[in-house]
């Protein structure tokens, strides 16, 4: 269903008559999102803004996600503005004929404009310091091109040696969160990206993805990047999945099937498992991609045992598994049939957790592999008629917070997508006012698209990912709802 006031708002006429007469209506400005396959050069000629904080003693300190930063920009093809100094930006820049350029922030041209600002907040360790946060930003917000993209990259407050450092380090969430609010009603994002020590390696990944087009619809967001699990091979960023088999349940429509396509776009060959009701539309897809049909009712108490079994003979194992089937039943808790209780506990909760537990009692989910599990932002702040559909989104971040650990050894990683207001047959049969609101009640003041959901997937499901596990990675536009 078409949003009308994003319609709209792509109308410079109609945006500026409502402006000037103050009429109360938001219109949502128009997102850029990625197209087509992950390129090498995922941020050509984009004009990243990058400072790096003074430590306690005012000299930069320690200088390993510099380089990191350095790197990725460069490989990416983004040219850098670095303020302060750019020793570590040298290199990289002249290997890849993008050298980085001086910026200072009290001094730009009039018509400057970035497609990014990246601080790096890792070496504030008093509240005092967190002025440089004002500093830097305070002249640079305004040059923000839509759709643009804000990261802060900082340090998990527990890690931090004093109740200072650690309260620095916590205030750096409050500030992206506004900062994602002030930015949203021009398509533009921030992500807060809380680095552990030894984890600097790891960045690059995540930092390509928060930085593109492709995270659209992720905003106001903090993701903790750590060593827990082991790491192979520098991370491709061309057809990350090529050679892996990647399970998608619910993949006849909506989110599964754009989260079949992307993977399908990256190499993956995908099992496309839905009931048996959907044949026709799974069989056309997986045609589509070259993919494999595995059609199960997953609420059915034989399907787990029938989806190993399955995958053990004609793929000898899986290297990701997206739990994305699920259903609403949604009343009032008064009103509610307890059959409509059992099935969204049942479909959306226990077979996630039967699924898993018959993968990895076979063995079959490979080292390296990647667990990603659909929740909601309905399981983080609750809804109203959803206490089934909320309790069994609730249970999938409890899924995914205790098997993550258990299995970080074998480089697998567990993580979930919570996804907001999307726009998908479900959202468009919400009664209007309620589906206004919706779309709304977000930083970015619009419903996503289940694209943005698929590329969120996707991200995690690549090499690149593994310093994230464990996570809950909200795809919502920045939601006002919820932590």
């Amino acid at each position: 269903m078409s949003d009308f006031l994003l319609e709209l708002g792509q109308n410079p006429n109609a945006r500026s008559l409502i402006k000037t007469l103050g009429l109360p209506l938001p219109l949502p400005q128009a997102l850029a999102r990625g197209e087509g396959a992950w390129a090498q050069r995922e941020l050509a000629d984009k004009q990243i803004a990058v400072a790096i904080a003074a430590g306690a003693g005012g000299g930069i300190g320690d200088r390993a996600l510099a380089m990191v930063i350095a790197q990725t920009l460069a490989v990416a093809g983004a040219d850098a503005f670095v303020a302060g100094p750019r020793d570590e930006f040298a290199d990289p820049g002249e290997a890849f004929g993008r050298p980085a350029q001086a910026l200072d922030p009290a001094a730009l041209p009039p018509e400057q404009r970035f497609h990014g600002i990246v601080f790096d907040a890792t070496q504030i360790t008093d509240p005092s310091s967190l002025r440089q946060l004002y500093d830097f930003f305070h002249p640079l917000i305004g040059t923000l091109r839509r759709s643009g993209r804000v990261v802060v990259i900082g340090r998990p407050p527990h890690t931090r040696a004093t109740g200072e450092g650690a309260a620095a380090q916590a205030a750096l969430e409050g500030f992206v969160r506004s900062v994602a609010k002030e930015i949203g009603r021009n398509g533009a994002t921030a992500t807060l990206l809380r680095v552990i020590e030894g984890a600097e390696p790891r960045l690059a990944g995540p930092l390509r993805f928060f930085l593109s087009a492709r995270s659209a619809f992720v905003t106001a967001q903090p993701l903790v990047i750590s060593t827990a699990t082991t790491n192979g091979v520098a991370p491709p960023w061309v057809r990350p999945l090529e050679g892996k088999v990647a399970l998608v349940t619910g993949a006849a429509r909506g989110i599964g099937e754009a989260t079949a396509r992307r993977m399908a776009a990256e190499g993956a060959h995908v099992v496309c498992l839905d009931r048996p009701g959907d044949d026709a539309l799974v069989a056309r897809l997986a045609r589509e991609l070259g993919g494999s049909v595995l059609l199960a009712d997953i609420s059915d108490a034989a399907a787990p045992q029938a989806i190993a079994t399955a995958l053990r003979e004609k793929h000898g194992g899986v290297d990701v598994v997206v739990h994305n089937a699920g259903v609403t039943r949604d009343k009032t808790l008064g009103r509610m049939k307890p059959e409509a209780w059992e099935q969204a506990i049942e479909i959306n909760l226990g077979a996630v957790a039967r699924i898993n537990a018959a993968l990895l009692a076979g063995n079959l989910l490979r080292d390296g592999g990647r667990v990603i599990c659909l929740s909601s932002v309905a399981g983080i702040a609750g809804n109203v008629g959803q206490t089934n559909y909320a309790a069994s989104k609730a249970g999938i971040i409890g899924l995914v917070e205790q098997l993550a650990p258990r299995l970080a050894g074998r480089g697998i990683t567990v993580n979930a997508i919570a996804p907001g207001f999307i726009e998908t047959r479900l959202t468009a049969a919400i009664p209007m006012m309620i589906r206004e609101a919706g779309r709304r009640l977000s930083a970015l003041g619009q419903g996503g698209q289940p694209v943005d959901v698929a590329e969120a997937i996707t991200f995690l499901a690549t090499p690149g990912a593994s310093g994230i596990t464990g996570q809950i990675l909200r795809v919502c536009g920045g939601a006002l709802i919820g932590k």
